[in-house]
């Protein structure tokens, strides 16, 4: 793996960590759930042979510090912070996003508060609930995810998070321990690291968001909105299959998962990079 190029940017409130790779059009990675810049490390090198390929740790995650350790989390900052990072690395021009999970929702906010820096959106699999018929629904799972947080603890909230994402309602079964190798231990252990910041200040924030449908769909000539082969009836899926037909756009499926950037890396970089398109300006 290449040794990206390091970088700190001061954005409102925090100092973000930021990471490069590559030559050409600028590529901005978004990572979401409790990943940060290296949640990317199986795709990055790859979609540096055609882009300049950044990503970054979200406020408040990994090496991305906040000034005020109790503040509360808003989608519109942080795509604040991601406006900051292309204004940064593609100054004047356009670029590729892709953003998954939670970065998904915060790429969204980008693209509509300034479509004039994103050339084109890749949205995997963002869990804008809110556009749901039955939105109420899932407003009563992120108040007891909350409410389990404080009364018993993080892996409780853990579990009822899993169980309200999934297709039945039903928690899928944990994997066996297995031994990592030092880096993806690391990574692991700084993914946990995250799981409390993330549950207590990005769950609530994020998934009450509302997107701007109207906006979107304006602009809906440059967003790809995707999801997971293997995780169809999802609430995750279901958010974002709605949204696609609400824009009237078709669904791209990635392999595997809401994860499938982790499990299936060689074939989701492959079918990313052929989703941003050709650069227009070659």
């Amino acid at each position: 793996m290449t040794a990206p190029t390091l970088g700190s940017l001061r954005v409102n409130g925090a100092t973000l960590h930021y990471e490069v790779r590559g030559r050409g059009p600028l590529l901005l990675l978004i990572p979401g759930g409790s990943g940060g810049a290296a949640s990317f490390d199986g795709i990055a090198d790859d979609l540096a042979a055609a882009h300049t390929v950044a990503t970054y740790d979200p406020r408040g995650m990994s090496q991305s510090t906040l000034d005020d350790p109790e503040a509360e989390q808003r989608v519109t900052e942080h795509a604040d912070d991601a406006f900051r990072m292309l204004e940064l690395l593609s100054p004047g021009e356009p670029a590729r996003v892709f953003g998954t999970s939670s970065g998904a929702i915060v790429a969204l906010h980008v693209l509509a508060a300034h479509p004039e820096r994103v050339e084109r959106l890749v949205a995997h699999e963002p869990p804008v609930v809110e556009v749901l018929p039955d939105a109420c629904d899932h407003r009563a799972l992120i108040a007891r995810v909350q409410e389990t947080f404080r009364a018993r603890g993080l892996m409780p909230a853990m579990a009822v998070f899993a169980a309200g994402l999934t297709k039945d309602g039903t928690p899928t079964e944990p994997m066996a321990d297995t031994e990592l190798p030092p880096q993806a231990a690391a990574r692991a252990e700084q993914t946990m690291a995250n799981l409390p910041y993330f549950v207590g200040r990005i769950v609530p924030s994020f998934m009450s968001y509302t997107p701007d449908v109207n906006r979107l769909e304006a602009l809906s000539d440059r967003l790809v909105l995707a999801c997971g082969k293997d995780s169809r009836g999802e609430l995750p899926y279901r958010a974002a299959a709605f949204l696609a037909e609400r824009l009237g756009t078709e669904l791209l499926h990635f392999p595997g998962g809401h994860t499938g950037l982790t499990t299936h890396p060689t074939e989701f970089g492959e079918l990313l990079r052929e989703a941003c398109g050709h650069d227009r300006r070659s």
